[in-house]
């Protein structure tokens, strides 16, 4: 891999995390098209830098992280992440099976793209505007929403603001509380990834730092991306978002019917 192959996985995962298209399909399709996808570094460089974007939700939101008065919002989040932590670890060699298939990554963009186009006609009724009024039942629920996103071309932000929503938050309040939630998960799936690869990190210097070029270039990406996401949600909701999603979707399930060979 090299640095400008690094820049350009680490803007796709900042613009991709935190909206609801799949950063995991986005990132994996690339790296095929560039022809790094069979390196094992790759694969651990497009987990790793998740943690850079993830950061950029600590730095906006730094006072509901850092308000230590407030363990109720602590105590949501852990709830949120076990389901996924647990089928994480209990199905990890299946999903990575799944990576492997693009026909996978196609369907489910596909499929998540038709669910968006009827998501804001579904929930139009919310009662709760911030997750303080979120009671700790609605947060595990969300969390087994979460599990959805195992599956390559799912999207966690998209399973994650659904299951929101359908818990009667607000857009607004759906969308901020998949950020938060986003923090302990990806930090420990980047943490596992770490320490199951720790020799291939330190294989070389030039992996550490393509590995630290890729998470500031995700971190100022997502800063930016956040921003742009709470914006375009509170004014058009997810449609624009399903649309993209079938775009993508069917151009890659036509070119596996049609015999191309995206090697993923």
């Amino acid at each position: 891999m090299s640095i400008v192959e690094a820049i350009i996985i680490a803007i796709v995962e900042g613009l991709t995390e935190f909206i609801p298209v799949s950063s995991t399909g986005h990132m994996i399709i690339v790296s095929s098209l560039m022809g790094i996808n069979k390196d094992e570094f790759t694969k651990l460089f497009e987990v790793c830098i998740q943690l850079g974007a993830i950061l950029a939700v600590v730095v906006l939101y730094w006072r509901k992280f850092f308000n230590f008065n407030k363990p109720a919002f602590y105590f949501k989040l852990i709830l949120g992440v076990i389901p996924a932590l647990i089928l994480g670890y209990l199905l990890g060699d299946h999903i990575d099976q799944l990576l492997e298939k693009p026909e996978v990554v196609g369907l489910t963009l596909l499929l998540g793209g038709i669910v968006l186009l009827f998501v804001d006609k579904w929930f139009q009724n919310p009662t709760i505007d911030t997750d303080e009024k979120m009671d700790y039942f609605k947060a595990i629920r969300i969390g087994f929403f979460q599990c959805l996103a195992l599956v390559p071309g799912v999207s966690r932000s998209a399973a994650t603001i659904i299951g929101g929503m359908q818990q009667k938050l607000t857009r607004h309040a759906a969308a901020e509380f998949s950020f938060f939630l986003a923090v302990p998960t990806m930090a420990a799936a980047t943490g596992y990834k770490l320490l199951k690869n720790k020799d291939l990190l330190l294989h070389s210097g030039e992996n550490m730092k393509l590995l630290l070029v890729g998470n500031l270039v995700a971190f100022v990406v997502a800063m930016l991306a956040i921003k742009f996401f709470i914006n375009v949600l509170q004014k058009y909701g997810f449609r624009m978002w399903g649309y993209y999603r079938i775009v993508v979707g069917v151009i890659i399930l036509a070119a596996f019917i049609a015999g191309y060979k995206l090697e993923i």
